[in-house]
């Protein structure tokens, strides 16, 4: 192929971005979807906006180009990182405890992503790439690899939160960690140089339109509802026993189902007294208050245990 050919096919695919960027924002404006995902709303306007800018500094200087690239990469990185704790909210949308303790997480490994970014951007021998650039770099890895673990997540355990395969988060997920998993390959094969440049723009492009096409044909069709399957009541054991852990019972908390206990054995053992006004059933009368002071005088202890 020809050097022609490929500038050609190059800036085909670069084109094609706000072509799929301008319908998936279109239709998640159309179905009332961006109120739902708003961090993957946002990051397709911002793609869109990014696009732009730096196609129009393109043509203009490779300087202005170079450095609102790099910039609008990083605001990438940044809206990414919001889109997985956005995607995981809505997968463990029923399960309350998991989603606090995700969101601990999420908020732990994003100050963790900013150290280990500023650490290896200060630390790196490398003259070529300068701090700040490898700070972007290093995030967007670390990123992305979260991104493929969050597919691998829904995959295994689709199931068990009763999560379809059609729905939007699903598929968010699936974009992301498809173009993730990809991308993460053509870096490698930068390193080890396996594969140079144009071919890894052109792979890594690629991918980035392939993802594009998958969130558009998920946010085109209706998410069905979650399903309601047996393996679902582990995911609701689990969310139990995790609140079991966080909120434990008090020590007395026995009593109540003591004094329950003590209530169905009265109920069982107390005589039903007759309506009638003879001389028997007054004597039956009798016989039953007497057994019904035994019940007052459990009573009188259950309230002297509670207080």
């Amino acid at each position: 192929m020809s050097n022609a050919q490929i500038r050609i096919l190059y800036y085909v695919l670069w084109i094609a971005h706000p072509i799929f960027l301008s319908g998936i924002a279109s239709l998640m404006l159309w179905r009332g979807i961006h109120h739902k995902f708003r961090f993957f709303f946002c990051y397709i306007v911002t793609q869109l906006i990014s696009f732009t800018v730096v196609f129009t500094a393109y043509w203009h200087s490779y300087a202005a180009a170079f450095y609102l690239y790099w910039a609008c990469n990083a605001v990438g990185v940044a809206f990414g990182f919001g889109v997985i704790h956005e995607v995981f909210v809505d997968v463990f949308r029923s399960f309350h405890t998991l989603r606090d303790l995700g969101t601990v997480l999420f908020k732990w490994a994003g100050l963790v992503m900013l150290l280990v970014a500023g650490v290896v951007s200060v630390s790196s021998p490398s003259t070529e790439i300068v701090p700040w650039m490898q700070a972007i770099i290093t995030a967007q890895r670390s990123v992305r690899f979260v991104q493929v673990g969050m597919v691998l997540l829904l995959l295994v355990f689709s199931q068990y939160l009763g999560l379809s395969r059609r729905q939007h988060s699903f598929g968010i997920a699936l974009g992301f960690g498809s173009f993730a998993v990809v991308e993460l390959a053509v870096f490698s094969s930068l390193v080890g140089h396996h594969l140079q440049n144009p071919w890894m723009s052109m792979v890594n492009m690629m991918a980035y339109n392939a993802s594009l096409a998958v969130w558009l044909g998920y946010v085109g069709v209706k998410s069905p509802a979650r399903e309601v399957s047996a393996p679902l009541f582990q995911s609701q054991r689990w969310e139990q026993s995790l609140s079991d852990i966080h909120h434990p019972l008090p020590p007395d908390s026995l009593i109540p189902m003591f004094e329950g206990m003590v209530d169905r054995a009265l109920s069982r053992t107390q005589p039903e007294a007759p309506a009638a006004a003879d001389a028997d059933a007054g004597s039956n009368a009798m016989g039953a208050a007497a057994a019904g002071g035994g019940g007052l005088r459990l009573a009188g202890a259950r309230g002297t245990t509670k207080s």
